[in-house]
């Protein structure tokens, strides 16, 4: 996918992802970054492993714990975390279901 100047909904971006039977839809791919949307549901384990990209999340909506290196905090709509590449990082004790943004830079290889 390489798209460039274009709006996007989120209940667009999430029909699209339900629709994919997948947990994470890219929706944006340029050179410089990458962008998707990563939805875990409530109680559930997340799978990801470290990247080689720099990461940003932006949770939507939901309540979980997020581990980042040995950093563990709580968090809800409205929290940005930021990932280095190649830190060990992942969701846990997700309460609600988990609707999250988020943005690779340079894009996701």
């Amino acid at each position: 996918m390489n798209k460039t100047e274009e709006f996007f909904q989120i209940d667009q971006l999430e029909k699209e992802r339900e629709r994919a039977g997948k947990s994470y839809l890219e929706f944006l791919r340029i050179p410089a970054m990458s962008a998707g949307l990563y939805t875990l549901p409530a109680g559930s384990a997340d799978p990801q492993k470290p990247h080689q990209e720099d990461e940003m999340y932006y949770v939507v909506r939901g309540r979980a714990r997020m581990r980042v290196g040995s950093e563990d905090r709580m968090i809800s709509a409205g929290s940005v975390i930021l990932v280095a590449a190649e830190v060990e990082h992942r969701f846990h004790d997700i309460a609600e279901e988990l609707v999250v943004l988020v943005f690779f830079v340079p894009a996701e290889s």
